[in-house]
């Protein structure tokens, strides 16, 4: 028995040993195959850039000439203005703005002058020089944004609404889903801005904006018609709760005249209170459907308009013909090396 009591823990020792020999041994390997990856990822850049050390003079030789280009280039380019307006849509005009944005490019892609000249109604050299137009969603506060994700759950199925968040609404929101909108035009003539509104003027207004406008008014006609019907029945009620109080306390004068007589009058309860509160809603409603319709009966309102005079386009770094002429290349160069290397790899595999 004393054999076996004493041979357990040398056992328990050699497997201890053989663990972290093999612990050991796993570092050993993790770690060597790191230093490989690091050594060929040292190599690959090696490898790329010996040829640009090699080429050291011709490459700074191609690279010179292709910032000259840019300079020159930028230097006698067109130089382009721009001008924003801020526009808020009504009636849901604001596809039809988006939908003309695309046909305005296409015109200005094609050259066709005459029918900007048209639209825009200004002479050939202006429409001439005009070189695009750009819609995107105006600023807007993040109470703003949270209105319109409030506005979108209460026009879809209530049981769909507990499925998106915020967040969700944020990721998917679409340009249209804005309610005041950023149109930006690009022109080489730095005076034409302030003649281009009267062309979007007519950007807003078309047979379905016009019949959601109809059907507005008339909804706001039928609401303030049955709002007046409950003013005049509130007023009627209150009518009647004078004559109550006042027939009321003609009888109690009646009882305290007769001091010898002692009578219980109990008074009716009325609610002339809740009657005033009931009103005062009303009336309220009634101020803010005016308001709407007053506010909204245009197809647009103009927050911005263009500016008469146009600023510089101003364009990143990276966009400038002096950095992106080298940028352009040094890439050249890159794909060159690789298509030359890959060529001559296959020509020689054996």
């Amino acid at each position: 028995m004393s054999d076996n009591t004493n041979s357990t823990p040398q056992n328990d020792e050699v497997d201890l040993g053989q663990l972290f020999k093999i612990i050991g041994q796993l570092f050993k390997s993790l770690f060597n195959f790191f230093k490989s990856i690091l050594n060929d990822l040292f190599r690959v850049a090696i490898y790329s850039l010996k040829p640009f050390v090699k080429n050291i003079k011709m490459v700074s030789a191609i690279l010179i000439i292709a910032a000259l280009m840019g300079v020159f280039l930028e230097k006698y380019s067109k130089t382009i203005y721009t001008s924003d307006m801020l526009v808020r849509p009504y009636f849901d005009s604001k596809y039809q703005l988006a939908n003309n944005i695309d046909y305005f490019n296409t015109l200005v892609d094609e050259g066709n002058i005459d029918e900007l000249s048209r639209v825009f109604e200004i002479d050939s050299s202006e429409s001439a020089s005009l070189l695009g137009f750009e819609i995107e969603i105006g600023p807007q506060t993040k109470n703003d944004i949270i209105k319109e994700y409030d506005g979108f759950l209460k026009t879809i199925d209530s049981t769909l609404a507990t499925t998106i968040t915020y967040d969700d609404f944020i990721e998917n929101r679409d340009i249209l889903n804005g309610s005041t909108f950023r149109i930006t035009a690009e022109s080489s003539a730095s005076d034409v801005f302030g003649k281009l509104e009267n062309g979007f003027n007519k950007t807003f207004e078309n047979n379905y904006s016009k019949k959601n406008k109809i059907l507005r008014d008339s909804s706001i006609v039928i609401e303030k018609k049955k709002l007046l019907r409950d003013l005049k029945r509130i007023d009627s009620i209150q009518k009647i709760y004078l004559e109550v109080i006042k027939t009321e306390s003609e009888k109690e004068s009646v009882i305290l005249s007769n001091g010898d007589m002692t009578v219980s009058q109990e008074k009716t309860t009325t609610r002339e209170y809740e009657l005033l509160q009931e009103e005062m809603k009303i009336r309220n409603e009634l101020t803010a459907l005016d308001e709407k319709q007053i506010t909204e009966s245009d197809f647009y309102d103009v927050l911005s308009s263009f500016e008469d005079v146009g600023g510089v386009k101003k364009v990143s770094i990276y966009l400038r013909y002096p950095v992106l002429f080298p940028l352009i290349a040094f890439g050249l160069m890159i794909l060159t090396f690789v298509v030359y290397k890959t060529f001559y790899f296959i020509k020689e595999y054996e």
